[in-house]
């Protein structure tokens, strides 16, 4: 089976290719490399013996989406990573988000009502939950207003998926996914943000590495036991595996719903100081790092109850919170050559 991949050279996207291939489908990637490296195919031949087709497109220019979608019509399923992500730079610019993640969802549904049938798996975001008023967070928690315009796309996009199911023969999966971070075993692939990180990890390696001078630690007076905002943070090995399950629950026709929505994470909530010192033990490296104030759109805490996931999917989180930062320093050390 042909499978297409929206952003499949990026982070979760290029890990789960892999995870695809792995499983022996057939792979056709989407990038437009606004985030990521053309190198990354490289990676995933190495892992897998196999690069997967790949094509170019920025998906919000409707007639590229058109034109890809007639040229390649025996595609059976789609997993949606493309996306900007960066909470912070969402607030700072956020027509490029509501840009960037709306249209180029709007117009691959658009390809997809097209078709008898469509199975589609949405990269949605423990964001939608805002600040959730009990931990660990189910799917059931009221969605709240979002803290910032890249929560609220994931919000918007989540409602599109939904009106669209009821209209169509679009059946959906919406995977809610918490903190993703690591990098694949082999250290082939991993994180490769472009410019300054947004996300907590990257940030880490590249301090310990001297890539930046020091880490800021955005907070120190949140409701927490240390003070420090509180994430759920998931191996991204252990994210993709959930994508292709999700996938061929799709394809089996195993869904009990047009929509299904279910968590991603691992049930353990870290604080920010905890994936610091975590890090600084399985890297034997000492961190450089202040207090600074708080960041606009960051939440107090969230972490997941993956009880649905679980058992419905038959997923789990493997990977612990230390194997996860021992492999994104292991690639880290492989893409400075040390």
């Amino acid at each position: 089976m042909k499978i297409l991949v929206t952003g499949g050279l990026g982070f979760i996207g290029s890990h789960t290719v892999v995870e695809l291939q792995n499983e022996g489908f057939e792979v056709i990637a989407i990038d437009n490399l606004s985030n990521s490296s053309i190198d990354v195919l490289d990676g995933i031949e190495r892992i897998t013996g196999k690069k997967p087709l790949f094509e170019n497109i920025d998906l919000r220019d409707k007639s590229a989406v058109q034109n890809f979608f007639s040229k390649h019509q025996d595609i059976s399923g789609v997993i949606h990573f493309a996306a900007s992500k960066a909470v912070g730079e969402s607030v700072e610019n956020p027509l490029l988000y509501y840009e960037n993640n709306i249209n180029s969802l709007v117009y691959l549904l658009q390809e997809l009502q097209r078709k008898p049938e469509a199975h589609f798996i949405f990269s949605s975001s423990c964001t939608v939950y805002g600040q959730a008023e009990k931990m660990p967070i189910t799917e059931n928690a009221p969605i709240q207003v979002a803290m910032s315009p890249y929560g609220n796309t994931k919000q918007i996009g989540e409602e599109i998926i939904t009106d669209v199911a009821k209209v169509t023969s679009i059946n959906s999966i919406l995977l809610r996914y918490f903190n993703p971070i690591g990098a694949h075993p082999s250290a082939e692939i991993g994180e490769l943000p472009l410019g300054v990180p947004q996300n907590l990890v990257p940030f880490i390696t590249q301090t310990a590495i001297g890539l930046r001078e020091k880490l800021s630690v955005f907070g120190s007076d949140y409701p927490t036991f240390d003070g420090t905002a509180i994430r759920d943070y998931i191996h991204v090995v252990d994210l993709a595996k959930a994508h292709v399950i999700a996938l061929q629950r799709l394809l089996k026709k195993q869904n009990s719903e047009k929509v299904e929505i279910f968590n991603l994470g691992t049930g353990t909530g870290s604080s920010v100081l905890e994936v610091i010192n975590a890090f600084e033990k399985v890297s034997n490296q000492k961190l450089n790092y202040q207090i600074v104030g708080r960041r606009e759109g960051d939440v107090i805490e969230a972490y997941a109850n993956t009880d649905k996931a679980n058992a419905i999917l038959g997923w789990k989180a493997q990977y612990s919170l230390e194997e996860a930062l021992s492999s994104a320093w292991q690639w880290e050390q492989k893409i400075r050559n040390k």
